[in-house]
């Protein structure tokens, strides 16, 4: 789980990686869950969190 002061700290195009690093992720672990081999099914709540952490990050950014 990411912190939220380890998001601030990181640049528009790091942002862009990381969402889409997370997005990836996401996408894997649904896979893992429909064939029953996820190990740690807390880990899709906590990508799901980072992932919303990111792109209120990136909203912020154009706001201000």
């Amino acid at each position: 789980m990411a912190k939220a002061k380890d998001i601030r700290e990181l640049s528009a195009d790091e942002l862009q990686l990381r969402l889409r690093d997370l997005k990836q992720e996401a996408l894997n672990l649904r896979l893992q869950k429909a064939v029953g081999q996820l190990e740690n099914p807390a880990r899709i709540q906590q990508v799901r969190r980072d992932t919303a952490r990111v792109i209120t990050k990136m909203n912020a950014a154009k706001s201000a």
